[in-house]
């Protein structure tokens, strides 16, 4: 009673492929299994560069902070 059938699933598919069409769901589908993959390549390396260089700044800095706090400091002078 609570699970589906192949005919249920089969007028699924079609109702998805009427609306959508084929070509929009395989390019969906393809889009979904390259992040997929990127994802699995990403979780694989063992280090990332650009996680090393964000540990080496003290916390709670920006990298334009300073020079709006001397802009600040300049406009609010005058």
């Amino acid at each position: 009673m609570g699970s589906f059938s192949i005919w249920h699933w089969m007028v699924v598919l079609l109702v998805v492929l009427l609306l959508f069409g084929g070509g929009k769901v395989s390019s969906l589908m393809g889009d979904f299994a390259k992040g997929i993959k990127s994802f699995k390549k990403n979780m694989a390396e063992p280090d990332d560069a650009s996680m090393e260089a964000a540990a080496d700044k003290p916390a709670g800095t920006l990298p334009g902070a300073q020079a709006s706090a001397t802009t600040r400091e300049s406009t609010t002078t005058r």
